[in-house]
This record gives C-alpha cells, sequence and structure tokens, in this order.
C-alpha cells in the first residue's frame, strides 16, 4: 500500500518532470523557431501562419494540466502531512 509520504515524493518529482519538459518545449518554441515549425508543417501539413497560435494554446494546456494534475495534488498532500 502506497503511503502519504511516497505519494507527495512520487507527486513532487512528476512535478519536476513536467515542468523540465515544458521549459524545454518552451526553449525549443522561442529559440529555435524556425526549424521547428518547418519540421512540424511538413509532418503534419499545417500552414506555418498556424503554428504559433497550436503552440501557444499546447503551451498553456500543458501548463493547466500539470498545475491540476501534479502540483495542486502535491501542495495538498503536503499541508495534509
Amino acid at each position: 500500500m502506497i503511503t502519504l509520504s511516497s505519494l507527495t515524493t512520487f507527486l513532487g518529482w512528476c512535478s519536476v518532470v513536467n515542468i523540465g519538459l515544458l521549459l524545454l518545449s518552451v526553449v525549443c518554441v522561442t529559440l529555435i523557431k524556425g526549424p521547428v515549425m518547418n519540421i512540424h508543417s511538413k509532418i503534419f501539413g499545417i500552414d506555418q501562419d498556424e503554428l504559433p497560435f497550436m503552440y501557444f494554446e499546447y503551451l498553456g494546456y500543458y501548463k493547466i494540466l500539470i498545475i491540476v494534475f501534479n502540483i495542486v495534488p502535491y501542495i495538498a498532500l503536503k499541508i495534509m502531512s
């Protein structure tokens, strides 16, 4: 059976990994935008004018999911213990 302490630790590390992936995505989209947009437009057949909005939408949704499913439960468990 999983304890509150181990679940808290698990959610903490999940948060760290997901925030790291979010930061890597932001760096890729902002610093190497041209090559990334070329690759994505060729792979998915999407116009390059639509991609910045799609990147913004993706990063926003991913951030919300990290907050809802990792950070908030982690904080709640920290408060409980």
